[in-house]
């Protein structure tokens, strides 16, 4: 069901009285009437399909359904923090921050103009907080307005979750993984992954945002992708991450088949001279290829052209002398049909750590655990 249907203040009820035990507990933390309480607990069950709780004499004991939900809205709450938050207000803020108007906003929820305005004043008057502000004809976030954002955000994707944990029960599958691909994951890994994990649980639906690093860790870290799959850090400089490697990478030199270093194994004196197409500087594997000529005295190899496009980098160097750092397995079709070749193996130290990268605190749903593991598997092998 759509989240927006919800009331926050009810969800917030459920969870304190799953953690209490009983209403009345429950009807002081949320400054609730214990009959208010009780109307909405019986709302909520009606919305959701499902009973939440036992009414036992000694007080109330959740369901599965309230055991999969109440720790998604504790999450979510902790997220929102102030408590003159509604589902209304969040709603329009995020609209605003997806479309960047108010007139997008409208078309995109169905809400009106005058409504989305009202609720995204009220939400600043409320909070304390200048939320959006005029620049020029656009129309442009705060600092505390993209922190607010992010915030409901990823207490949306916690709420999502849960709702699509107890759909799943019932029989109904709404749960989707969203996995942000790097060029390298994309060319053998998370493929074989996704056909292994689909043989087992055809209805969960995957989403696949490819781009690299810089293009993801944004949406990673407002909760729009789960995780990222590609090459790690080190260090990792964006504290509210957390890493898992998963295999190592040793990059070879490739070029054309017909190049005029094919078979010769040169030395990185020679390629040093070469002209090469790479992914951008401060990227790790373009880090670790000049690392290789520093460190022994050579200047590193030319890059007129950097782009992480494998397709862009494939044309370029069936077409030119031009030659490229990759894993084999990124170009494995054109190796194995003899359009390319290995130029030189790995140089000595030289390797990129690929893995996942998710936020900090992220608790995946049963299938996106079972779909980590897959991808274990497949990149131990």
């Amino acid at each position: 069901m759509d989240i927006w249907e919800l009331n926050l203040r009810h969800l917030r009820a459920m969870a304190q009285i799953a953690s209490l035990g009983t209403i009345n507990a429950a009807a002081g933390a949320v400054n609730l009437t214990q009959p208010a309480i009780t109307q909405a607990l019986a709302r909520l069950e009606r919305q959701l399909s499902v009973a939440l709780f036992e009414r036992r004499s000694d007080g109330m004991s959740p369901t599965e359904p309230a055991l999969l939900l109440a720790p998604r809205v504790e999450a979510a709450m902790a997220q929102i923090v102030s408590p003159h938050v509604t589902m209304a207000r969040m709603r329009a803020l995020l609209a605003l921050a997806d479309a960047g108007s108010y007139t997008g906003a409208a078309r995109a929820t169905g809400l009106s103009v005058p409504s989305l305005h009202r609720a995204v004043g009220d939400l600043a008057l409320a909070t304390r907080r200048r939320l959006v502000e005029r620049r020029g004809r656009a129309l442009g976030f705060t600092d505390a307005g993209m922190r607010m954002v992010r915030a409901f955000r990823l207490a949306r994707a916690e709420l999502v979750a849960g709702l699509s944990e107890i759909e799943a029960l019932k029989g109904r599958e709404t749960r989707v993984i969203a996995i942000g691909a790097m060029p390298l994951s994309r060319a053998r890994v998370l493929p074989e992954a996704v056909v292994r994990f689909a043989r087992d649980h055809p209805q969960v639906q995957i989403s696949i945002v490819e781009g690299s690093r810089a293009e993801l860790v944004e949406p990673l870290r407002d909760g729009v992708i789960d995780f990222t799959l590609g090459a790690l850090r080190d260090p990792l400089p964006e504290p509210d991450l957390s890493q898992e490697a998963l295999f190592t990478d040793r990059p070879v030199v490739i070029g054309r088949s017909d190049h005029p270093l094919a078979g010769s194994a040169p030395a990185l004196a020679t390629l040093s001279a070469c002209e090469f197409v790479m992914p951008p500087a401060g990227t790790p594997l373009r880090n670790a290829w000049d690392a290789c000529f520093v460190d022994v005295g050579l200047a590193p190899p030319v890059v007129p052209i950097e782009t992480g496009s494998v397709m862009m980098i494939r044309q370029m160097l069936l077409h030119s002398d031009r030659l490229t750092v990759l894993s084999p397995h990124q170009l494995a079709v054109e190796l194995e049909a003899g359009l390319l070749t290995r130029i030189a193996d790995p140089v000595k130290g030289m390797y990129r750590t690929i893995g996942i990268t998710r936020r900090l605190g992220w608790r995946p749903t049963s299938v996106q655990d079972t779909f980590i593991e897959v991808l274990r598997q497949v990149a131990a092998n």
